[in-house]
């Protein structure tokens, strides 16, 4: 399989690519099924606004101008979730997200600069509860998918889809990932994120999917609550897919009040002006939540057995390559 995509006509007229995109449809109508069913509500998040996520590990925010004033296109409906609270109890939505990756994850497999999440946020929920329902969502879509004929067609090894258990996912501890990445001779800073290079390793040595839970409280954006037993450490975690193909989903138990959300962006370097919207409706008063966002990309190069997740995407776009 070609690192780069071809021309449009040639991407979106091969067999490939429809078999994929077929796949993908059927994956966004289990996820509505799914959480329709657990009560949740979708919202239709904002493309666009004064801010956005500032988490995005070693990204670019996109600016535009809006009527004279310097808005960003989203990196995260993160912000938006967390306020939507305020009207829905259970919400959802899929949502597309812009981050100018740096060029070299280009070669990853993994990062696109235009992408969908599915995102999820539970109000008065901690992170064991996000945890329990992103565990029990993906075997709900691989169940809805596995039997196909579009993963014959691409040649996807479907017997170990269908060993995706029902829940009970394997869990990690971020301190303990490094322990062990330090064993197989991979340098892995124990302070922060867990790197590309040693989620492609962890992923590659796994024959299920499984959480890493509670990261080092520098390595994530101001949103992710900090342990009250456990200081320094957050309370959240990434899903990891089998087979190499690593992350799927990030999520956290939120961070809600007013004081604490401030200390935590001026320690990670962050305006607090720049939110006055947010931090308004958090001094007002917004839920305590949980909740997480999959990469639809990524899930559904898992899920069809891909090179590289740009077969995911109708119209791919790859890290510092300009694409129509």
């Amino acid at each position: 399989m070609d690192s780069t995509p071809s021309s449009p006509r040639e991407h979106l007229s091969s067999p490939v690519t429809r078999a994929v995109l077929r796949v993908q449809n059927a994956v966004l109508a289990a996820t509505r099924e799914f959480l329709s069913a657990q009560g949740f509500t979708e919202l239709l998040p904002p493309v666009i606004g004064p801010v956005t996520d500032p988490g995005a590990r070693g990204a670019k925010q996109v600016d535009v101008d809006y009527y004279g004033h310097r808005y960003k296109l989203m990196t995260s409906a993160i912000l938006y979730k967390q306020a939507s609270l305020t009207a829905f109890d259970r919400i959802f939505c899929i949502a597309p997200n812009v981050r100018l990756e740096p060029p070299e994850t280009s070669t990853t497999a993994r990062h696109l600069a235009e992408f969908h999440q599915i995102d999820v946020e539970i109000a008065g929920a901690g992170v064991g509860e996000a945890m329990d329902l992103a565990e029990n969502l993906l075997p709900h879509v691989v169940k809805s998918v596995v039997t196909m004929p579009e993963l014959v067609l691409l040649r996807r090894d479907v017997d170990t889809l269908n060993a995706v258990p029902n829940g009970a996912f394997g869990r990690r501890t971020h301190a303990s990932v490094v322990t062990e990445l330090h064993s197989l001779g991979h340098e892995q800073n124990p302070d922060g994120e867990i790197d590309w290079q040693a989620e492609v390793l962890l992923s590659s040595r796994a024959t299920q999917p499984f959480f890493i839970t509670s990261y080092p409280k520098g390595s994530r954006g101001f949103y992710d609550r900090e342990s009250a037993e456990n200081p320094g450490v957050l309370r959240n975690f990434d899903l990891i897919a089998p087979e190499g193909f690593g992350e799927l989903c990030s999520g956290s138990e939120r961070e809600h009040r007013y004081a604490e959300i401030v200390t935590r962006m001026r320690e990670t370097g962050e305006n607090p002006v720049k939110y006055g919207w947010y931090l308004d409706m958090v001094r007002e008063g917004i839920p305590s939540s949980a909740g997480f966002g999959i990469g639809l990309e990524r899930l559904t190069r898992y899920l069809c057995g891909l090179e590289n997740v740009w077969q995911a995407s109708a119209y791919p776009k790859l890290p510092g390559v300009a694409s129509p």
